[in-house]
């Protein structure tokens, strides 16, 4: 049976250049994290603290959000609670227009594309720009990230600048050197910040002691956002808190390693109050988070710190895109939040993945997104999700194993199958998988045979 995954996947890998350059690309960022994290001997050791301490965090949630709210109130900033995506579009366009703001900048949050907080906005004619170089890219092309780090990675300078052009951005036809169309972004950039009435920041992580709202970025424009516009909003998901600084020195030595290959972040800025003479306000977002610290199978997914490392490792992502996806996270991480969200809306997504726990491996929290959705596979069956023909072929392949004489019969009589042509079995639903794949050959003798001959140990 095939999944809304896999057509959009077909489309993506016929493109046969592109996806050797997307799986090149995610690759070496890969790479750089194993070098980062190879010259850390604690590495390991760095894993397993961020691992507790999000688990602490989450499960004691209540009293660190109480301490947390208390610290930034008692320094002026207020702070609102939003229980789903509609309140906190809500609380945002009611502070906006109390302001009488008609244009914001914002650094890049996933929280507000999970809210679809954008278009909320625009449709209530509060113009939302966003500031990150790979979010205004694919704003202006009317996309959506690919990836939660890198979210317009996927395109090339070519198709960058030829948008600048339309767009009129960049001045200079057919000129789509990197640090030509960057000046151009930062000029056109530079008068939206003057012309805005607000600017939004997401948040990495926030400091429950010291209500500090911790903005890790690479190109200053969080900084800039909040700099330049009396109003500053930030929105933040209420999985992002840990205990005290001690603490959020663990994730800041993890966090820019793993997601690309960095010692750290060009910029890490620390929001605890409002400058003289402007207005801060922090929104703290549950949509679904406490149901999902309820789910004793998968809570450990908020412990994801959304560095996107699960995404540069895993072979489906690196080859089939960020759109293949049908949740608006992709890779390993995003399968796993999309469940979460609307199991039976977004079960597609659980075929996305060999089970090579590549990921596990290097998650930085150590979530195992890979285990989990091993897990959520073994679930499709209740969600009337499960492939018929699978059933069809586990059923069978259980009543052989529980059969050892009619298994030992089927192993001796297995090599005839080397003789069947690829029409006779590569075709349609019943071996949708041997379409582009090349029918294993059966050896000759079972391992079983060779073991009882003494020629395997």
């Amino acid at each position: 049976m095939s999944t809304e995954h896999s057509k959009r996947a077909a489309r993506f890998i016929a493109d046969a250049e592109k996806t050797s350059w997307h799986d090149a690309t995610f690759w070496s960022v890969r790479e750089k994290r194993d070098k980062m994290a190879q010259e850390l001997p604690e590495w390991e050791d760095l894993r397993e603290q961020a691992s507790q301490i999000k688990k602490h965090t989450i499960t004691h949630l209540a009293d660190y959000l109480e301490q947390f709210s208390d610290c930034l109130e008692s320094r002026g900033v207020k702070v609102h609670w939003a229980k789903d995506a509609a309140e906190f579009n809500e609380t945002v366009l009611s502070i906006l227009q109390s302001h009488g703001v008609k244009k914001m900048v914002k650094s890049k949050s996933m929280l507000t594309e999970e809210c679809e907080m954008n278009p909320y906005l625009e449709q209530h004619g509060i113009d939302v720009v966003e500031t990150d170089l790979g979010e205004r890219i694919i704003q202006l092309l009317h996309q959506r990230p690919s990836h939660i780090v890198m979210p317009a990675i996927h395109l090339k300078r070519e198709e960058v600048g030829r948008m600048f052009e339309e767009k009129g951005i960049s001045k200079e036809k057919g000129n789509y050197d990197p640090t030509y169309l960057t000046r151009c972004a930062r000029l056109h950039l530079r008068d939206q910040f003057m012309q805005a009435g607000a600017g939004m920041t997401g948040c990495n992580f926030g400091v429950a002691a010291t209500g500090d709202c911790v903005v890790c970025t690479n190109e200053g424009n969080a900084d800039m956002t909040t700099s330049m516009p009396k109003l500053h909003i930030v929105a933040m998901g209420i999985e992002k808190l840990v205990p005290d600084y001690k603490s959020l020195a663990v994730f800041q030595r993890l966090l820019c390693r793993s997601a690309t290959g960095q010692p750290t972040t060009a910029f890490t800025s620390h929001f605890r109050q409002a400058r003289p003479g402007a207005e801060m306000h922090v929104v703290l977002v549950d949509n679904g988070r406490s149901d999902m610290l309820a789910d004793s199978d998968h809570w450990q997914t908020l412990k994801c710190m959304r560095c996107g490392a699960c995404m540069n490792t895993c072979p489906v992502y690196r080859r089939s895109g960020g759109y293949s996806y049908t949740y608006f996270i992709p890779g390993p991480v995003g399968v796993n939040l999309g469940m979460l969200r609307d199991p039976k809306k977004y079960s597609d997504n659980v075929s996305a993945c060999t089970l090579c726990l590549s990921c596990d491996n290097v998650c930085p929290s150590k979530v195992g997104p890979g285990s989990q959705i091993y897990v959520w596979r073994q679930s499709l069956e209740e969600l009337g999700k499960a492939d018929p023909i699978k059933k069809i072929m586990s059923a069978g392949m259980e009543y052989l194993f529980d059969r050892p004489a009619l298994y030992t019969t089927a192993l001796k009589f297995a090599p005839l199958a080397n003789y069947v042509p690829d029409s006779c079995t590569h075709f349609g639903n019943i071996n949708a998988w041997g379409i582009g794949h090349a029918m294993p050959e059966f050896a000759k003798k079972s391992f079983h045979e060779l073991w009882k001959e003494g020629k395997v140990k």
